[in-house]
């Protein structure tokens, strides 16, 4: 095991040093606007207030544009509370204060329907969603909790799988099976705009990879959705991240370096300009795990990923209250899997091919533009425009080798081309969105969306007799080959929230959509209701139809007289009813209980009787070829998902979420197989301790921890006689997922110390992933006719080490 101890305690007892160097309370400022949550219009005159315990730290009222300012504020955590006539009070407990930062808060308030009252409970409580149509199976996650969740990396999907209903069992990527589906029914949406697998090392088909391109320190509060979604999101049938871009800081320029095991990144925002309100905001990442493997720590791996991104956002304010804002997110990644050097029998390794040298490549580019016009004080819309572009390269060459008896190395004989693909898949999309405040009670949101594809795939694979009893002598296959047309899929939709009194709300919507490929479309209904029958406690029920399109290349997948044989394919279907229980206790404490049933139908299984079901694809680093498909696949899920939440407040913080469930998909052959996400159940237990230290109290050391506990991986057994005559792995078709690995399971421990100085925050930390060493078995590799079924595990322990610094350079503007 490697000692970080000699190196990371000579760095705390430094950084230590610098607070007790100052004899000056260290203060800084937070600022920011107050909107309505339903029109986006500023509100003039909101009392807003900073408070430490019970005693008021400063005050002020928000300004004719909705902007307020609190300076000289004690660096630490503090309370902030706004309210206003007519509205319903907002309370943000345990705000995090910096040295190196500003704290600017976009907070929206939500009217209350007695106009003429106040009212005293809190209008946002903790873990709320910002969308407002969501009732229920959502939530909302800040960048503060992706940085504090144990094992979560920085990342918002592995931060997502502590949720109740959602796991994450592959450690070496970030799939998420959300309620049994397969990770392909997510959705990602940044700023109103629906976007490709946001990954590195993504596989065509997935959602999910090994790294996330998307930087938490990018985000704003945001929402992830489990079911029952409202009428505005559609093309989805298990999840959706609604994702927010933070605006920059529009008055100091702020920095954060950083640099870690996982890479080295440069993060960045201030404005344009002294004069107006004009603002930037960017992060760049470069990362090589080389230093990982030569410490001899294991990735499942012994070649070397690299991977680097880059996202920006740019913000102008304009007249009126309108805004247009610029995005773009990039990622590039490679890996290179060599077999042909290696002298002796290959080490473990999770990614690779067995006898094959392998040169992967990975990219993906969004540039997007939304504008906000304010129309009145009672309704805004939103026009999107982005583009975007994703793809995937890979050649692959068979090593024949043999044992030299001499030396008793490896000596190549031959190696020849076996499989080279390169899918690039180009989208345009153009967006509309309106709202509209009709009242207090009631408000209206429509809009359309619509996705222009343009793919360009080809991939080509050697057949070669010797391992294919069908093929008399090698010869190329094409299963893809199309580098043009245009198709569209176009989404309009309408919802109508009104609440019918103070305790009883509800959301009415409708969602279509349309794909032209093949003329298929799709009317989905939605509706949910929610009922306030006391202050902390609420009762609700949300369902609806979802359909979803399949992996765009699974439409163009041809035979050898070029036909594209699945080209006609329906969108998949699915009914979801949720009912649900939320509970809050002394303002911090909340328990959430959700009960769900989802219908799926339409779902892509062979032509021939057989088990095959295309949702137990979607996971790990292989595309699919299904031979010819129809719709008449059916699929179930259903669970009990629960919460217990205890919120950060008096230093801590606690969650529980677990899960029973039951994931069943049916086969052309008319029978129902465990799908291969049917875990049955899963647990998560994770909190955070911080210990305030130093002479002004302006060091923070958080402790913290996760366990995670779930139902083992489905797996198919092999058929030894059919592998041994073909000489390549043949699972026994009626035994699909009848039986699992044994129960997973992990401790991950996260340390880490911050320190306060006059400009600087510095922070270092530790991430012990899977410190107990399990080994979790991943899946079963065939590795020939004597030894079908080998198990192979997932990663071991992983310490993951960085250190960060956030400053800020110039004079704050008044």
């Amino acid at each position: 095991m490697i000692s970080f101890g000699k190196h990371l305690l000579p760095i705390l007892l430094l950084l230590g040093s610098f607070s007790s160097l100052l004899s000056q309370t260290i203060t800084q400022t937070i600022r920011g606007t107050i909107l309505d949550k339903e029109s986006n219009a500023p509100l003039e005159g909101v009392s807003v207030a900073v408070l430490k315990d019970s005693t008021i730290l400063n005050g002020s009222l928000t300004q004719q544009d909705g902007s307020f300012r609190l300076e000289k504020i004690p660096v630490g955590r503090v309370n902030l509370s706004a309210s206003y006539l007519g509205y319903q009070r907002v309370f943000i407990p345990n705000v995090l204060v910096n040295s190196g930062k500003e704290v600017v808060l976009n907070i929206e308030m939500e009217s209350a329907i007695q106009d003429l009252k106040a009212v005293e409970i809190s209008g946002v409580r903790k873990g709320e969603t910002i969308n407002e149509m969501a009732v229920l199976s959502a939530r909302a996650f800040s960048v503060e909790e992706t940085e504090r969740y144990a094992g979560s990396r920085g990342d918002p999907a592995r931060m997502a799988s502590n949720y109740a209903g959602v796991s994450g069992t592959d450690d070496s990527r970030n799939d998420l099976v959300i309620r049994g589906n397969s990770p392909f029914g997510v959705i990602y949406r940044v700023d109103n705009v629906v976007i490709p697998n946001p990954n590195h090392f993504a596989i065509a088909g997935a959602t999910g990879g090994s790294v996330a391109i998307l930087n938490d320190r990018m985000l704003t509060t945001s929402d992830f959705l489990t079911g029952a979604f409202p009428a505005e999101f559609g093309n989805a049938i298990a999840g959706v991240f609604d994702i927010r871009f933070k605006t920059g800081n529009n008055e100091r320029h702020e920095f954060t370096a950083q640099l870690g095991m996982l890479g080295a990144e440069v993060f960045g925002e201030g404005p344009f300009s002294k004069k107006g309100k004009s603002s930037y905001l960017f992060n760049y990442r470069y990362a090589t795990l080389e230093g990982l493997v030569k410490l001899g720590i294991d990735i499942g791996t012994d070649a070397i990923p690299k991977y680097q991104d880059l996202q920006f956002k740019l913000n102008f304010p304009m007249k009126n209250g309108d805004n247009l804002s610029l995005f773009a997110i990039g990622g590039y990644s490679q890996i290179d899997f060599i077999t042909s050097n290696k002298l002796k029998p290959e080490s473990r390794d999770i990614y690779a091919s067995k006898d094959q040298d392998e040169y992967f490549r990975a990219g993906l580019g969004i540039l997007g533009m939304t504008y906000m016009h304010l129309v009145n004080d009672h309704a805004y819309s939103k026009v999107s425009l982005a583009a975007s572009t994703q793809y995937n390269k890979d050649n692959f060459y068979r090593v024949l080798r043999h044992v030299d008896s001499t030396s008793e190395n490896f000596v190549v004989d031959t190696m020849y081309n076996k499989l080279n693909y390169f899918l690039l898949n180009t989208r345009y999309t153009l967006s509309f969105l309106r709202n509209d405040k009709l009242s207090a009670r009631s408000a209206i949101r429509y809009g359309i969306s619509t996705d222009m594809y343009q793919p360009n795939f080809t991939d080509s694979i050697l057949l070669e007799p010797a391992l294919n009893i069908d093929v008399p002598d090698f010869r190329w296959k094409k299963r893809l080959d199309i580098h043009d047309g245009i198709h569209l899929l176009i989404q309009p939709f309408i919802q109508w929230k009104y609440a019918l009194s103070e305790k009883l709300s509800t959301v009415i919507g409708l969602h279509a959509q349309y794909f032209t490929l093949n003329n298929h479309f799709s009317v989905e209904p939605r509706f949910s209701i929610k009922w306030q029958f006391k202050p902390n406690q609420s009762l609700a029920f949300g369902t609806g139809l979802h359909s979803q399109l399949l992996p765009v290349y699974q439409y163009f997948v041809q035979d050898d007289a070029g036909n594209m044989y699945n080209k006609n394919l329906d969108f998949m279907h699915s009914f979801h009813a949720v009912i649900g229980y939320d509970v809050f206790f002394k303002k911090d404490v909340r328990i959430k209980a959700e009960l769900y049933f989802q219908q799926l139908w339409g779902l892509p299984v062979d032509t021939n009787p057989t088990s095959y079901n295309m949702l137990n694809e979607g996971s790990g680093f292989d595309r699919f070829f299904p031979s010819k498909l129809t719709n008449k696949g059916l699929g179930r899920n259903m669970g009990l998902e629960i919460t217990v939440e205890k919120f950060f407040t008096h230093n801590w913080f606690f969650m529980f979420s677990g899960s029973v469930y039951d994931s069943r998909l049916q086969g052309s052959n008319g029978k129902w197989y465990n799908s291969d996400f049917n875990g049955q159940y899963m647990m998560n237990a994770l909190g955070t301790k911080e210990f305030k230290w130093g002479k002004k109290r302006l060091n923070t050391i958080g402790i913290g921890g996760k366990i995670t506990f779930g139902g083992g991986q489905r797996y198919t057994p092999y058929d030894t006689l059919l592998s041994q005559q073909h000489e390549d792995p043949v699972v026994i078709d009626s035994l699909r997922n009848a039986q699992q690995f044994k129960p997973y399971f992990r401790f991950d421990i996260k340390l880490n110390y911050r320190c306060n100085t006059k400009r600087f925050t510095h922070e270092v930390g530790i991430d012990l992933v899977n410190i107990t060493f399990q080994k979790n078995i991943l899946r079963l590799q065939y590795v020939s006719p004597q030894e079908p079924g080998k198990e192979v595990y997932q990663l071991g322990f992983l310490p993951l080490f960085y250190y960060r610094l956030d400053f800020w350079v110039g004079k704050m503007q008044k």
